[in-house]
């Protein structure tokens, strides 16, 4: 029975009512019921949905993704390791995010030594630091 008003739904799954009313456009949740003066009503499915929906999304999943799992809990027809490939596949992104990351991390850390030993301070526009970041790659002066 739909009971729940869209505010109340946000408050409970931890999502805002912006992003209900987007889930629903993009279908990646059921159209909600509406009660006689137009208002959007939810049930207790809503929630249990709608929580499993924000929890992929904070661990990172694409509205595609979770699209996936969202069909895959309702089809007894399809195997969980579906889920397990998914959440491979998500880790794997991941890992190679963090070592693109960590990469420009020391690439950073890199600059900021050279910047240390290179600055003597001064003005702005004859910063040998605002200087390096114009430069084109492969002419590095620092």
């Amino acid at each position: 029975m739909a009971t729940l008003k869209i505010g109340t739904l946000a408050e409970r799954t931890g999502t805002n009512p912006p992003t209900i009313r987007y889930y629903e456009e993009i279908g990646l949740v059921q159209r909600a019921g509406r009660a006689a003066g137009g208002q959007r009503m939810y049930g207790e499915d809503d929630v249990k949905v709608l929580t499993f929906i924000r929890r992929c999304r904070d661990l990172g999943f694409s509205i595609d993704q979770v699209r996936s799992l969202v069909a895959l809990a309702k089809d007894r027809n399809r195997s969980c390791m579906e889920a397990r490939d998914l959440a491979q596949e998500h880790l794997e992104a991941v890992q190679a995010k963090l070592a693109e990351l960590k990469a420009l991390e020391q690439s950073i850390a890199s600059f900021v030594t050279c910047c240390d030993q290179s600055c003597a301070g001064g003005p702005g526009p004859d910063c040998v630091i605002l200087e390096e970041l114009t430069r084109v790659s492969g002419s590095r002066r620092l």
